[in-house]
């Protein structure tokens, strides 16, 4: 386990342990196409060996999954990076799941597509931003056009 690291590396690194730190990025590489890639990085790991999956619902997804080269970081430390092209569909729960020998269980991130819930609260918020706005704007061209016909009667009370 992680207490096993050479001493060495406990003087120069400061940490006895060195377990992954799992994170999961969504990018859109094109706007026009309905694919999504998800970008799983485990970081700050040691010993090398360890092992990443991508689960979608529960179940191990191996098409459209590509494994990137494990960088050293310079303090003895790895990092890899998994990606996952997928179109994500409302309602599917994906999984990067990252097994390690400083784990004692595996550690399981998870990244949902918005769910209907969240889209319609959005949706929302946008359509009262745009009727507030709207109604700040009748408001204030209203009072603009009356202090406009205010003038122009004093205009010609004086003519």
């Amino acid at each position: 386990f992680c207490s096993q690291l050479p001493a060495i590396l406990q003087i120069e690194s400061h940490q006895p342990q060195a377990k992954p730190t799992v994170t999961i990025s969504p990018t859109k590489m094109d706007p026009a196409s309905p694919n999504t890639i998800l970008l799983c990085s485990a970081t700050g790991f040691y010993p090398l060996e360890i092992e990443v999956q991508w689960l979608k619902n529960g179940q191990l997804e191996e098409e459209g999954v590509a494994f990137r080269e494990e960088l050293q970081n310079g303090d003895w430390t790895y990092q890899l990076q998994v990606m996952l092209e997928t179109q994500p569909q409302r309602g599917y729960v994906y999984t990067c799941q990252v097994g390690h020998a400083c784990l004692v269980a595996p550690i399981a991130v998870q990244w949902e597509p918005l769910s209907s819930s969240s889209a319609r609260s959005k949706l929302w918020k946008g359509i009262m931003g745009a009727v507030i706005g709207a109604a700040f704007l009748a408001v204030g061209l209203f009072s603009y056009l009356k202090s406009k016909k205010g003038e122009s009667g004093r205009l010609e009370e004086r003519l």
